[in-house]
């Protein structure tokens, strides 16, 4: 089946051009619009359209692009669905990628280098904060408004959110590995899942190749030893300035934790690329032929190898052996898609003897096979006697009385007005209570206001448990006053979380999990309770402002005389849409802030607004007054609330008192 051909009809509305990329699941070709128009249109593979994962993927690339409306990400325009054939259509970048620049110029200077990542970092931020990850950035996902060398930080375009992850409740697990063997973050390869702390690595590796003119682990190996390397060892230092080396250094930690969020790193950059200016580029040199480990390299692929395989994968000269290794793609840019099979993972010793069966000296014979033997019948004695002496006197008892400490921990995503929050549980056998710690982290601008939390009972059904507080006011959420109507829910308060900073309060429930299992199913209910209720788009009103707030709308009236203040409204945005009857703030401002506007924003000195018409309005010295000065036909007006940032008005005139009166 041809995939495409040039004057084909793509939909109703579009012609296929020539195709212009290829990536895991699908071709880029230029489409023509019946007006003339270019744009570009990502089409799915034919021999992948009868599966569903990848279907599912692939559409679910527009949605997500809707909703990532920013200048440094491509915009999504339509979508056609067309039989089998699936397209997503976007704007049509003609100067190429950062890949084609890399061939082009080699190793670029810092300060260009330092500049173009930062602001794939305010890309990635952007996306971050509206709870997307993006897990396949590299130069060829970067595309460039204007060809090289014409072109400069403004003209980067972030693309390829194809398998963007949509980070939610929580980091989706994965059975297979999907992105680029050469910028692959070492949780993915460990783990199996990545959310933005491997954006922010991928993105180090693409700035450590904008410097030397290769990625960081580049050299000799398969596919496979190119990714583990991102695991197993540290990356070469280059000659760079120290600080840059520093700030490389972090963004390429092995710990996702040890790495700065996207809007850190962006700023960080810009602050080198200053001091860089003068800085020569570095001379393309070679791969290195060995690399220096790291102290504890991890080598499980979760879901899809034990550690014995990958132990063998990596170092078959221990073994003396070929060894067939798994195939991840090329070791190159090009993107992986790879279903990985689950397997049913055995205890070590029934996998290490299904091995040794297959050698020609029986098992049995083996001195490994006598230890085993030896040790299997102390432990099976020592069971025994365990279970005699342990067991209670009553056998019909229930067993959800553990009998063990247990703990579980739950990370959340940020939300769009930048609040984290982190849930952690323990469990004492001895009081038959659990201890739930839940920690507030805010980004760019200080949090406050009421809080919803969820402790539900511990199995669906349950009555909802008893919970003592501390470190906060606290009492039960009341539906009625609040709109938000949710079973076992707890209104938050007196909580006040710094900029860049945390908060938390901790709660005695009495309750008694059966095992981990009971616990960590319990944990993950409250949170996905929590965040099914404040995301309710039934709900009405104000409550819960931090974690309810999706977006800031900056409107303002059609027309302005000049010279004359400029009436700006902000209007909050929540997941039933606008509340244009509760707004945030309107500038001239009168009277105290709203509440929301406090708790969002920490009040006044969270809003800014600068001029968006070259220099045709003026802002006050406090960022808070915009004033029409030039008579202008369309303008805008750029804002930032709290953690919303390069927000943009609704367009509107400037004209003259005379004009106004005719």
């Amino acid at each position: 089946m041809q995939f495409a051909q040039t004057g084909q009809a793509l939909g109703a509305s579009y012609r296929f051009g020539e195709r212009v990329g290829s990536g895991a699941v699908g071709e880029v070709w230029t489409v023509t619009t019946a007006d003339g128009g270019t744009l570009a249109a990502k089409v799915l593979r034919p021999e992948h359209a009868d599966d569903p994962s990848l279907v599912e993927r692939f559409v679910r690339e527009r949605s997500v692009l809707l909703g990532l409306q920013d200048p440094r990400i491509v915009p999504v325009r339509d979508m056609v669905v067309e039989g089998s054939r699936l397209a997503i259509v976007m704007d049509y970048i003609e100067g190429g990628s950062l890949r084609d620049a890399l061939k082009e110029a080699g190793p670029l200077r810092p300060a260009a280098a330092l500049a173009m990542a930062a602001e794939i970092f305010d890309a990635l931020a952007f996306a971050h904060s509206r709870g997307v990850t993006h897990r396949d950035i590299k130069p060829d996902n970067v595309l460039l408004a204007r060809r090289w060398p014409d072109c400069g930080p403004e003209d980067v375009r972030v693309s390829d959110f194809g398998i963007a992850d949509v980070v939610g409740e929580r980091i989706r697990q994965t059975t297979g590995l999907i992105g680029t063997p050469q910028y692959m973050p070492p949780e993915l390869i460990t783990q199996g899942r990545s959310g933005p702390a491997g954006d922010v690595y991928s993105t180090g590796v693409l700035l450590y190749e904008l410097l030397a003119g290769r990625t960081p682990f580049a050299g000799p190996g398969t596919d496979f030893t190119i990714a583990y390397r991102h695991v197993s060892s540290r990356p070469p230092r280059l000659p760079v300035d120290d600080e840059l080396w520093e700030t490389l250094d972090r963004l390429l930690s092995k710990d996702p934790a040890g790495r700065p969020a996207a809007a850190e790193a962006g700023a960080k950059l810009r602050r080198l690329a200053a001091r860089l200016a003068d800085h020569a580029p570095l001379e393309r040199g070679d791969a290195p032929e060995e690399f220096d480990e790291v102290e504890r390299p991890a080598t499980v692929v979760r879901g899809a190898y034990t550690d014995d395989d990958l132990t063998a994968f990596a170092a078959p000269a221990l073994t003396g052996e070929p060894v067939e290794l798994p195939s991840l793609g090329e070791a190159g840019s090009a993107t992986i898609a790879r279903p990985m099979p689950r397997r049913e993972e055995r205890p070590r010793s029934e996998a290490r003897a299904a091995a040794e069966e297959q050698e020609a000296v029986p098992f049995w014979r083996t001195r490994k096979a006598l230890l085993l033997a030896g040790t299997a019948v102390v432990l099976l004695v020592a069971m025994v006697v365990g279970f005699l002496v342990l067991s209670p006197a009553d056998p019909g008892g229930d067993s959800a009385a553990a009998d063990q400490q247990l703990s579980s921990q739950l990370q959340g995503q940020a939300l769009p007005t930048g609040l984290t929050i982190s849930r952690s549980a323990s469990f004492e056998p001895e009081s038959g209570q659990i201890r739930l710690t839940v920690a507030y982290s805010a980004q760019k601008a200080p949090l406050s206001g009421d809080f919803l939390e969820v402790v539900p009972g511990l199995a669906e059904g349950d009555a909802c448990p008893a919970v003592t507080w501390e470190g906060a006011s606290v009492k039960r959420n009341q539906g009625s006053l609040t709109g938000v109507d949710v079973e076992c829910g707890w209104s938050v308060s007196g909580l006040q979380i710094p900029a860049g900073g945390s908060a938390q309060v901790t709660a005695t429930v009495t309750a008694a999990p059966a095992d981990q299992q009971a616990l960590d199913a319990w944990l993950r209910a409250g949170d996905e309770a929590t965040t099914a209720a404040v995301q309710d788009p039934a709900v009405v009103g104000t409550a819960y402002p931090v974690q309810r707030l999706m977006d800031v709308e900056v409107r303002t009236p059609a027309r302005v005389v000049t010279p004359s203040p400029l009436k700006i409204t902000l209007v909050p945005v929540w997941a039933g849409g606008a509340d244009e009857l509760n707004p945030l703030y309107i500038s001239p401002a009168t009277g105290a802030p709203s509440g929301t506007l406090t708790a969002i924003a920490g009040g006044e000195q969270g809003v800014r607004f600068a001029d968006g018409c070259g220099g045709a309005l003026a802002v006050d010295g406090t960022g808070l007054t915009v004033t029409a000065l030039q008579i202008s036909p369309e303008c805008t007006v750029r804002a930032s609330v709290g953690n919303f940032t390069e927000l943009q008005s609704t367009r509107f005139g400037i004209t003259s008192r005379e004009a106004a009166g005719e």
